[in-house]
């Protein structure tokens, strides 16, 4: 069982994963497609909390849960205005596209989840997630940006993420 929950989040974001690091089609991305992607990686994962909140069977999962809603939805508020602020309109993208979609896919497997098998495989997933968007942060966001308010915004979130992974490490020790 422990096998096929491992499996079942390694085919969650694959395609996140892979467009991810192959990069755009045109290999830079703009600060419109970078602000969507910020929003999209926030809303999949307010989204996911969201879900948690009302199926989690653990009080640290919910707890975990209830931190996701709370913060993304705070850093999300801070990138719609900085964007309206700099007026500039987020624009789609390979990588907020594919983040979107595998974050669907995501979602609609959790929903048929329930108990521990649920638990276990949000915070499998947030694992994942928060691994994959900190690379792509890191490797693709930061060093396409040209607006320096939008790069302080990116630079200023990432211990947030970072932290928000080791959480979700360590809330996945007490399920084990």
């Amino acid at each position: 069982m422990k096998k096929l929950l491992i499996l079942a989040v390694a085919l969650m974001f694959p395609a996140f994963a892979a467009v991810a690091e192959s990069g755009d089609k045109k290999g830079k991305l703009t600060d419109a497609e970078i602000a969507h992607v910020v929003v999209t990686a926030n809303t999949v994962d307010i989204e996911n909390g969201e879900l948690a909140k009302k199926k989690a069977s653990h009080e640290d999962v919910k707890a975990y849960a209830h931190r996701m809603i709370g913060e993304h939805t705070d850093v999300n508020k801070q990138a719609q205005e900085l964007a309206t602020k700099l007026n500039v309109t987020p624009k789609d993208n390979e990588i907020s596209k594919s983040l979107k979609d595998d974050g669907k896919k995501n979602l609609d497997k959790l929903k048929g989840m329930s108990g521990k098998e649920f638990d276990k495989a949000y915070i499998d997933a947030e694992i994942k997630l928060h691994k994959q968007v900190i690379d792509v942060a890191d490797k693709k966001l930061v060093p396409n940006v040209q607006n320096d308010e939008l790069k302080a915004l990116l630079v200023k979130v990432r211990p947030s993420l970072v932290s928000h992974l080791e959480h979700a490490e360590k809330v996945k020790d007490t399920l084990d």
